[in-house]
């Protein structure tokens, strides 16, 4: 069913969601979903409707002009989109194979409405599973010593396919601040939820040493400063003195597939409200 999502954010007072549920009854406005958020630290309304595209008697421009003085009244940050339209995305990734695996996947089967225009990687280990889903690949080499050349070249490439939002599905190279403020909140990126006690390599062999008996992973948007964005999903698996580094390794990856295709979905569908550096998620 083609809905328009109407996704509000704005300081809270009393009469929000009458206003907005008497405009879209007079055009006989079908709300199928409707999820609302009032924040009491920050004294912010967060708000997110779904409405019939087939009940009103006009289109998405035709909505936004109806709503547009309301939207001034209440002082809202606000969007509305069709969920006819498809997003672009792009994923990014390096050597390890198991997100970008999972999110072809789930693309190819229909799992996951978006297109994905492309895959960038840094190595070129990836192509020929890319290529199998009829993927362009684009092999970009990071030069340590300077790089760049190199995210010129990625921003161009994003730009030029349009890109709505880019996945970092285990990309494994810090991106520079020019590229996190230029598409802010559309940059995701996943990793394991150890930081910040064990960082730097290997990672899951320093918890088991530590006897660690859980382990996770954190979906979040990717800022300058790093890992330390809005988190969109976590989630965590149950580890016991059974378990080895190779079954944490193991565990570790599913989860990570798991939180990152549940925040890409989240995104790809206006679920995700960013406010500072926090987010509402209505899944």
């Amino acid at each position: 069913m083609r809905t328009y999502r109407l996704v509000i954010a704005c300081p809270d007072r009393v009469g929000i969601v009458a206003k907005v549920s008497n405009l879209l009854a007079t055009y006989n406005g079908w709300i199928s979903e409707a999820n609302h958020h009032s924040d009491n630290l920050s004294g912010w309304f967060f708000m997110r409707h779904e409405i019939r595209a087939d009940s009103l008697p006009f289109d998405l421009d035709g909505l936004r002009t109806v709503f547009a003085p309301i939207a001034a009244e209440f002082s809202m940050d606000w969007r509305v989109s069709d969920s006819s339209e498809r997003k672009k995305v792009v994923l990014m990734a390096s050597r390890e194979s198991h997100c970008l695996a999972d999110l072809l996947h789930r693309w190819h089967s229909g799992e996951l409405a978006c297109d994905i225009t492309s895959v960038i990687s840094n190595h070129d280990d990836l192509r020929s599973m890319v290529e199998w889903h009829g993927i362009p690949f684009h092999h970009v080499p990071v030069d340590p010593q300077n790089k760049q050349p190199a995210f010129a070249e990625v921003t161009r490439l994003v730009d030029e396919q349009g890109a709505d939002c880019i996945v970092l599905a285990r990309y494994m190279q810090i991106l520079p601040p020019e590229l996190c403020q230029r598409y802010a909140h559309r940059i995701i990126n996943i990793h394991h939820s150890f930081l910040p006690s064990f960082v730097g390599a290997k990672p899951y062999h320093q918890a088991a040493q530590r006897g660690v008996k859980l382990i996770g992973a954190t979906c979040h948007y990717v800022t300058e400063e790093l890992d330390a964005g809005p988190i969109i999903e976590q989630d965590v698996a149950r580890i016991t003195h059974r378990h080895n580094v190779e079954d944490m390794v193991r565990l570790g990856k599913d989860v990570e597939k798991m939180v990152l295709s549940r925040g890409l979905r989240y995104h790809l569908e206006d679920r995700v409200l960013v406010h500072d550096n926090k987010t509402v998620v209505f899944n």
